[in-house]
């Protein structure tokens, strides 16, 4: 019998292949001209036919292969993964505030003394359970305790006043948006950049609104610019279309805690009552999803070309969410704002 030249099979089909010659040696081909049929060596063959003999198809499966041994240890993959998740880079003497493959790798090599690809290190990033995410950016200015406090302590002594008054809790921001902003994607021919015709023309329109914790949206366009007159005039509009007493939640812009303002709460104070949020911290008022709903997803994606335009497109977003209690309880679900409703949005 001639000899037969080895070759290698490729793992997802190598199980095929053992199960091929079985089939073949028992139908009565000699071991060796079974060999020569699927081009493998002989004694591979006799390897197969033994193994098979001794524990039959489940010893014919594919097992596997090891991976390249980790160039971290179980302890520092762990280090690093503390690092990368409870530490700004900067915090560990690195220029910038982002996590790249590239900045994690000068880690390791710094900090293990271990060299890695940058594929490499992406890799081990899926492996710890990480992946590349936009950050929500949080002013340094924040006080972390007051925000606790806020979420733990304040919140609650408001929502159990405003249950025992009988009083709507509205949150309430104002914002303003200009004709040339513009955001979110277009399809296109491939390298041939797609051009939508908006206006150059920088036009701004003011705004504030009130969500209120029961799902209502309140909206009014503000004449010229935001201040404490136009805060009064706004409040006033709210006391004129809410029923009962209203708790208004905002932050801490000059319009709201002006002397002009406080004397104005203080002259409808049966009726209002005004709170404030922790400084620095737009994320706990949900009233920022009204701003991301009209300003992101609707205005920057009409390219509008005239003020009128946008006001237009404006006034259509707002119907939709004053119509729609669902999809403003919804932002209640962010996680910043879950301590809104702790047990889950009615």
């Amino acid at each position: 019998m001639l000899g037969t030249k080895a070759t290698r099979v490729a793992r997802r089909t190598l199980e095929d292949t053992r199960h091929q010659v079985i089939r073949l040696i028992e139908r009565g081909l000699h071991p060796e001209d079974a060999a020569v049929a699927v081009a493998c060596g002989r004694s591979t063959v006799y390897g197969w036919w033994r193994a098979y003999r001794a524990g039959g198809l489940a010893a014919l499966r594919v097992r596997k292969a090891p991976g390249a041994r980790p160039k971290l240890t179980p302890r520092q993959q762990a280090q690093l993964r503390r690092w990368i998740i409870g530490k700004d880079p900067r915090q560990l003497q690195f220029e910038f505030a982002l996590w790249t493959r590239d900045l994690v790798r000068t880690l390791i090599a710094e900090r293990f003394g271990v060299e890695m690809s940058a594929q490499g290190v992406g890799n081990l990033l899926h492996r710890l359970g990480l992946s590349p995410q936009r950050p929500l950016v949080r002013a340094y200015e924040q006080d972390p305790e007051r925000v606790r406090r806020w979420k733990a302590v304040e919140f609650p002594r408001i929502r159990a006043a405003a249950k025992a008054a009988g009083a709507h809790i509205f949150f309430c921001d104002e914002a303003g948006v200009r004709t040339d902003h513009h955001t979110g994607t277009t399809w296109g021919a491939v390298g041939q950049t797609p051009v939508v015709r908006g206006t150059g023309q920088r036009r701004s329109l003011n705004m504030i609104s009130a969500i209120s914790t029961r799902g209502k949206l309140h909206f009014a366009f503000i004449d010229g610019r935001t201040n404490a007159d136009s805060f009064i005039a706004y409040l006033k509009k709210l006391l004129h279309d809410i029923r009962g007493p209203v708790f208004v939640i905002v932050d801490g812009h000059s319009a709201h805690t002006a002397t002009k303002t406080r004397a104005f709460v203080q002259a409808h104070q049966r009726r209002l009552s005004l709170f404030f949020l922790p400084p620095y911290s737009p994320e706990l008022n949900p009233d920022e999803w009204v701003w991301k709903n009209l300003k992101h997803d609707r205005v920057g994606r009409s390219a509008a070309r005239t003020v009128d335009e946008m006001m237009a497109v404006i006034e259509s977003g707002v119907a939709r969410l004053q119509t729609a209690r669902e999809l403003v309880l919804g932002f209640f679900r962010d996680p910043d704002l879950r301590y809104i409703y702790p047990r889950g949005v009615p």
